[in-house]
């Protein structure tokens, strides 16, 4: 165990030493390296993903040692105990007037933030487009080459700390108005068509094959999904509830930045 996740771990369960200089120094560098992308909450491990819950402790014990302050940006005044991101030009990374970033998430280069939301412990890869309205929760991951549309939404995971955070993989695009949360994970080059809405508990059916084959808190690679519904029974009757359909797979002709109407279409929905 590293000298930083020591004293972390120490503060989570005596919250007495957080009084102490040296442990909020030490929670500081943990929320310095997130912002720099040298930390994440959760990182690659095999097939998976390890949540590494000792950094989102830190996160967590940041918000108690830390003053509110006023922050001025031009004309604009916020009242908040985490600073804004800065040196974007240095980072290469694109940022259009009105994207916000915190202070401790990690924006790669090449990067587009058009207005936008990245909050605290998220990590946002390379060539990544974060478009209209779209907002990064705490702690979510999201791979390189990603596109996530206009007013999607990734929830953040703080607690439970070993929770999973939501990740979306490598070369994902994620359709305008989706909702991903409770950590969720997208695989790789997936295609998600609007209004999406996934959390722990929600359905993902395969209905590409000759019987249904269903995943949760799961959407497979290169995986081509859309909003659907099924029946379920209640007291009062029977009613259908929201699920999410793989109608398809993106094709290896397919190239990685593809349009999501282009993929919808080569799995013969309308857009």
């Amino acid at each position: 165990m590293s000298e930083l996740q020591k004293q972390i771990e120490q503060a989570w369960d005596n919250r007495e030493l957080l009084k102490e200089p040296g442990i909020q120094q030490a929670i500081r560098e943990v929320v310095a390296q997130l912002d720099a992308g040298h930390l994440r909450v959760a990182e690659p491990a095999g097939s998976g993903w390890r949540v590494n819950d000792w950094i989102k402790k830190a996160v967590i014990l940041y918000f108690p040692i830390q003053q509110m302050e006023v922050i001025e940006v031009g004309p604009f005044e916020f009242h908040d105990k985490i600073a804004l991101k800065k040196n974007y030009r240095e980072r290469g990374v694109r940022v259009v007037p009105h994207a916000l970033a915190r202070y401790g998430s990690y924006v790669s280069k090449g990067v587009i933030l058009m207005p936008s939301y990245v909050n605290i412990g998220a990590y946002v890869d390379e060539g990544t487009m974060v478009d209209t309205w779209a907002t990064v929760g705490s702690c979510a991951q999201v791979g390189k080459n990603v596109h996530l549309s206009g007013g999607v939404g990734l929830g953040g995971v703080l607690e439970p700390v070993q929770a999973a955070p939501v990740i979306i993989e490598d070369n994902a695009f994620i359709g305008s108005r989706c909702i991903i949360v409770e950590g969720v994970r997208v695989g790789r080059e997936a295609v998600l068509g609007a209004n999406v809405v996934l959390t722990a508990s929600s359905k993902v059916i395969d209905v590409t094959g000759p019987a249904p084959v269903e995943y949760k808190g799961y959407v497979p690679e290169r995986s081509v999904v859309i909003p659907g519904s099924y029946p379920k029974t209640f007291p009062a009757g029977t009613f259908h509830v929201p699920c999410a359909l793989i109608i398809g797979q993106r094709k290896e002709s397919t190239d990685k930045k593809t349009s999501l109407n282009d993929a919808l279409r080569d799995n013969s929905v309308s857009v």
